[in-house]
């Protein structure tokens, strides 16, 4: 097994050679842009670390991570399209840096460009790894608009909310690990273990970007804190807000959430202040640990060889103690 940086200088270096046509420039220039802007790479690491853990080569996996890679980045263009938002990775997102035609279609042609990419695998492992990739798609897009719903609906459960962050993040994490062993010649039974250590890691990872949303460090984050707190995203700690203040912070938490006009400067450090006072930084922390353990636990689930394990889970707890 390599070493992160090394699975992550392997992934970086495809990234950059990945040839766009010079013209239209305006379809080709917001991906070769989007792709430029970094990101942690975790999903195509993980899809080179799991055929690695179980026997393969890691330059067998490389077109389908940063196929995997590409999508992810397809799914963040149309979201912040969607979502309004104004800064991704500290740049501005595609659709203020041109317009929003201009990242619809570019994020069209990054969906093809991903699928291109994940189908130059060896022609013995095409067609699990298109069916694992396609599925896992639509169940971003089921998660995408269930996001979308949830923003309109009164009434969302926390169990409502982890199911759409699986759907919405975990299950491409999940999908990395599984596609990754699959290249590899892994049997079912190691591949489907794999598939739920991703998984979990996926759903700690979204609670941890809830907790950093509201208390991170913008310029380490790569995004305007509080943006879940202007759109009211019904997230872990707003659902929970909502389940557990009573009295004036209920009011003042029902006052934020249906004032149309509210300022970033008020609106965010005021919702943070009722977060704080009912303790929840401190109930997602407990989460996002029991998640953690899950997508640990799992590893003893899976076929690989100690090395393997232990970078597996370095890689976790990296992730999890991450500020960005």
């Amino acid at each position: 097994m390599l070493k992160f940086e090394e699975y992550l200088a392997k992934v970086n270096g495809a990234i950059s050679a990945i040839p766009y046509p010079a013209e239209p420039s305006q379809l080709y220039q917001p991906i070769a842009y989007t792709m430029a802007l970094g990101g942690k790479r975790l999903r195509p690491v993980l899809t080179l670390m799991a055929c690695e853990a179980m026997g393969g080569e890691a330059d067998a996996a490389l077109n389908a991570a940063v196929g995997l890679e590409l999508f992810h980045n397809f799914t963040l263009l149309h979201d912040d399209v969607m979502d309004k938002a104004a800064v991704r990775r500290g740049q501005p997102t595609v659709h203020r840096r041109w317009n929003e035609n201009v990242a619809i279609l570019s994020g069209d042609a990054m969906l093809t460009l991903a699928t291109q990419y994940v189908a130059r695998v060896d022609a013995a492992v095409l067609q699990p790894v298109l069916e694992v990739f396609n599925t896992t798609a639509m169940e971003i897009y089921e998660g995408q608009q269930w996001d979308m719903d949830y923003e309109l609906r009164a009434e969302v459960t926390e169990a409502d909310y982890i199911e759409m962050i699986r759907l919405k993040t975990s299950v491409l994490l999940g999908c990395a690990c599984k596609v990754g062993a699959i290249i590899a010649g892994a049997d079912e039974a190691n591949a489907n273990a794999l598939y739920e250590v991703g998984q979990n890691l996926g759903l700690a990872f979204q609670l941890q970007d809830d907790v950093l949303d509201v208390w991170g460090d913008e310029a380490t984050f790569g995004k305007e804190i509080g943006g879940d707190i202007m759109n009211n995203k019904k997230t872990y700690l707003l659902i929970n807000a909502l389940n557990r203040a009573q009295g004036d912070d209920l009011g003042e938490l029902r006052r934020w959430i249906t004032d149309e006009y509210a300022m970033r400067q008020e609106k965010v450090p005021a919702v943070r202040a009722i977060y704080e006072r009912l303790g929840l930084r401190q109930l997602a922390q407990e989460a996002i640990a029991a998640y953690t353990q899950k997508a640990l636990d799992g590893l003893a689930q899976v076929d690989m060889d100690d090395d393997a394990r232990k970078e597996f889970a370095e890689f976790i707890n990296r992730l999890v103690n991450r500020s960005k």
